[in-house]
């Protein structure tokens, strides 16, 4: 059975697309095959944008692969998704208010931090420099192996 995950952050350029390459990243390690995973923003500022250009060079530096084009969240990712995750407290709750979030949701939403006992939310790099998108990838990496260790089992 695929485990289906949708990464959301607000403009789906920074946080979320590294998340969701990171994630798939982890997955791939570990070789979990049956999972897909895609990432999507509470705001529809940069719907079609390629991701921040520091998240790609970020993930290049990790060799990490990455390719997305912003989205917004749409009410069928509530049922064509098994967990959405919010990088933090604010688009967790703009989901939780999502009209799709109601109506025969099958998704478990909550905070990706929750997965690690700390549960911190993801900071918004956007406005720093290249030492935030970094952070930025050592928590998806950490958050990344939680949510893998809770839903498909602990890595041996």
């Amino acid at each position: 059975m695929t485990i289906s995950v949708l990464i959301v952050c607000l403009g789906n350029i920074c946080r979320s697309p590294m998340g969701e390459a990171v994630l798939r990243n982890e997955a791939l390690k570990r070789g979990i095959t049956d999972i897909h995973v895609d990432s999507a923003g509470t705001a529809a500022a940069h719907i079609g944008e390629d991701p921040d250009e520091r998240t790609i060079e970020v993930c290049g530096m990790k060799d990490v692969p990455i390719s997305h084009s912003a989205r917004q969240v749409r009410g069928s990712d509530f049922t064509s998704f098994d967990y959405i995750l919010a990088a933090d407290g604010s688009n967790l709750r703009a989901l939780e208010r999502h009209v799709g979030h109601s109506e025969g949701s099958k998704a478990t939403v909550k905070l990706w931090g929750s997965y690690l006992p700390d549960n911190k939310p993801i900071p918004d790099p956007y406005y720093g420099g290249l030492d935030g998108f970094k952070d930025v990838y050592e928590q998806c990496v950490k958050l990344s192996n939680a949510f893998l260790d809770e839903v498909a089992g602990k890595q041996n």
